[in-house]
């Protein structure tokens, strides 16, 4: 099979024959109808620090991505949820039954599990294999260039609502204007957000957070406008109820705090380049008496669960996020769009059959 393959300790990737997975008894095989560039994709493909740490030399060459959907062609001996036919994508956070957190119910913060296309190989390829504990089975109406993002989807759902759910009627500031801060824009939408503040930069992708329904867009670097005094100006001057740091930067951690109401909920998703970074203990939080939540992938399988409902409802349309649809060979040039600046994308999808990627464009009137 072709696939897209991390070779060397440098920057790119390849293009190559490989050969095809086979399944352990406890895996399933799927025929890749589509699969979408992460960020976590860009750093294994700019092969950054963080990669380099990550994952190593070692364990090269490896498979790149991780958001997909597929059908499954085959499965293992041991396989009793999925059968062939079914059509899936798959939960990229691989848990061990036997850490403390999944005996616990938190499946996607395990101390010992694998990342899908980080710890093994992945899915930009035409098949790849994957354990049925993860495969989550789609709704046949859900086509497959939206499919494949039920995975940051589903980061951004679980920002959106937290651990409680309780956002409906209430307003909420998103700092970021990357791909899953869009997505999250219209979760909290269709969720019943009331006022949505949108912080970016870049035209491109805040045009995007406008027709996912944000209220007000915020440009991060104007100069001549205070952030946090226009959100708690159109707050009652008391400041949003939920703020949501998407961008991973200490401006949008200085800002964020500064626009949350006392007793708000600060969502923190974005990973900054550095870290510790600064943060204003007691005004920011002890006295504003924050609530704090760490975001990490996606509660298994609640937040699947709910987005499969968002997308096959029809009552959230994640379309405008997707801004590109490419054959898999063309990877490379995915990635260029992906780290063009200023912003010139936001969700990039690959398909490795032409026939898919036809069905895709003919759907999006391409």
């Amino acid at each position: 099979m072709k696939a897209v393959v991390k070779t060397r300790p440098m920057p790119g990737a390849e293009f190559l024959q490989v050969k095809d997975p086979t399944v352990a008894s406890d895996q399933v095989l799927i025929r890749v109808l589509a699969t979408s560039i992460c960020g976590t994709d860009v750093h294994i493909y700019k092969w950054d620090p963080w990669a380099q740490g990550r994952i190593g030399e070692k364990r090269l060459p490896q498979i790149m991505g991780h958001e997909v959907a597929g059908e499954v062609v085959e499965v293992g001996s041991a396989v009793r949820r999925i059968k062939v036919g079914d059509y899936i994508s798959a939960e990229t956070h691989i848990y061990n039954p036997g850490d403390l957190n999944a005996l616990l119910g938190q499946l996607h913060i395990g101390d010992h599990m694998k990342i899908l296309g980080v710890d093994c190989d992945g899915a930009f390829a035409e098949y790849f294999a994957v354990p049925e504990s993860v495969c989550w089975l789609n709704d046949p109406a859900i086509p497959a260039e939206i499919a494949c993002v039920q995975e940051p989807l589903g980061n951004a759902t679980y920002t959106v609502l937290g651990e409680s759910g309780d956002v409906a009627g209430k307003t909420m500031a998103i700092l970021g204007d990357g791909p899953i801060a869009l997505l999250a824009v219209g979760v909290a939408r269709v969720c019943g957000v009331v006022k949505i503040f949108l912080v970016g930069k870049y035209p491109f992708n805040m045009e995007i957070g406008r027709k996912m329904g944000a209220d007000h867009l915020l440009y991060a670097n104007d100069a001549a406008t205070d952030r946090v005094a226009f959100v708690k100006e159109h707050t009652g001057g008391s400041g949003a109820d939920l703020v949501l740091e998407m961008a991973g930067s200490q401006q949008a951690l200085d800002e964020g705090f500064g626009m949350l109401r006392k007793g708000g909920r600060f969502s923190a998703f974005g990973v900054t380049s550095e870290s510790p970074v600064r943060i204003d203990y007691n005004n920011g939080i002890v006295f504003k008496g924050a609530q704090i939540e760490g975001i990490s992938g996606r509660r298994m399988f609640d937040t699947w669960y709910r987005v499969r409902n968002f997308l096959s409802s029809g009552r959230l349309d994640i379309s405008p996020v997707i801004t590109h649809l490419l054959p898999l060979e063309e990877f490379a040039a995915g990635f260029e769009v992906m780290t063009t600046r200023p912003r010139t994308s936001a969700k990039v999808v690959l398909f490795p059959h032409a026939a898919e990627l036809a069905a895709a464009k003919a759907r999006r009137g391409l």
